[in-house]
């Protein structure tokens, strides 16, 4: 299966997951949900972007730990639970 998502994921152009990697992620395969995750990781880390404070009171653009690992946990329980 191994090869299989690493020559799937390479051959994709416009940078669509391809089916079979979807299928298998939906059917709890942990290397095509890995594919998955890391497709998204971008996407999800910028929609974790929050203000934060420092402890010298200063803000900054930070990503903020927390949703960024609930946005990761939702999307992995859509792929488990999405009918095909």
């Amino acid at each position: 299966m191994n090869g299989m998502i690493n020559s799937n994921v390479e051959n994709n152009e416009r940078g669509l997951l391809p089916y079979p990697i979807i299928l298998a992620a939906n059917k709890g395969e942990p290397e095509a949900m890995k594919v998955v995750v890391l497709h998204y990781g971008s996407y999800m880390t910028s929609l974790s972007m929050r203000k934060l404070r420092n402890e010298h009171g200063n803000t900054y653009w930070g990503i903020d730990e927390d949703t960024r690992e609930r946005l990761r946990a939702k999307l992995m329980q859509s792929v488990l639970a999405f009918k095909i």
